[in-house]
């Protein structure tokens, strides 16, 4: 096959970076213990390559959910430590840390309850709806979390849930809770819906964190590309991103 015919890379703008944004506080490298990185070789090239994009400090996020993924703060930071170990072996200087994407099923609430979510920076906590039908407990449980003050809750990757729309976003923000935007929704890497609905998030400034919700080397290269998009510049320049708080 002739070279013309390859499919053609996005045109990377080489001036653009990750660096104002500093901290990413969404992805699944830690070795085995999700549908992330499946050993600490994988989880090395990870971090590398969010290294090499201006990124400063990893916030590893492993999924906890009670049909799936039984993690706990013992076996995330088992991975955590397994992974520091050898990032140190290598002479890697990175910071990484380890909080957890909780899913909201029927332990949720329970974790809630018992103060034992695992937290980023001053509390903040990282959850998950399904992608098909939202919690029918989601206003109380997001409320008592707010309302005791113990937590500050993110919704991740809201734009990715075909069911919610922009005005169920700012509702949700309205009651204190945060949105979190994986980059790559930027790039299409979802379907045109999820990134029209994401740069219509930027617009209407319903965005507080991005972060990259790497697993593979695929989430790299897309985290790479969301460079390349128009939107990208509106959030990594006079945008109240809060990821700067998690430094």
């Amino acid at each position: 096959m002739f070279s013309w015919f390859k499919k053609k890379e996005p045109e990377l703008d080489r001036t653009l970076n990750y660096k104002s944004v500093m901290v990413d506080m969404h992805s699944h490298v830690l070795p085995g213990i999700d549908d992330g990185a499946q050993n600490v070789q994988q989880s090395v090239t990870l971090v590398k390559a969010m290294m090499g994009l201006g990124i400063k400090k990893i916030i590893a996020t492993p999924h906890i959910m009670a049909d799936f993924y039984k993690n706990t703060p013992e076996t995330i930071n088992r991975a955590l430590d397994i992974l520091k170990a050898e990032l140190k072996r290598l002479e890697i200087d990175i910071v990484v840390e380890a909080a957890a994407e909780h899913y909201f099923d029927e332990t949720f609430q329970e974790l809630v309850d018992k103060r034992g979510l695992m937290t980023m920076g001053d509390n903040y906590v990282l959850f998950e709806y399904s992608f098909i039908d939202p919690p029918p407990n989601a206003y109380t449980v997001i409320q008592k979390m707010i309302e005791w003050g113990d937590y500050k809750p993110i919704l991740a990757h809201p734009e990715r849930y075909s069911y919610m729309s922009l005005d169920a976003i700012a509702d949700l923000r309205s009651w204190g809770c945060d949105a979190q935007l994986n980059t790559m929704s930027l790039t299409g890497y979802y379907g045109k819906d999820v990134k029209k609905k994401a740069e219509n998030m930027i617009d209407m400034q319903l965005v507080d964190f991005i972060s990259s919700d790497m697993h593979n080397p695929r989430h790299a290269a897309a985290f790479r590309d969301a460079l390349s998009t128009p939107y990208i510049k509106k959030v990594l320049f006079d945008y109240p991103l809060k990821n700067i708080l998690l430094k």
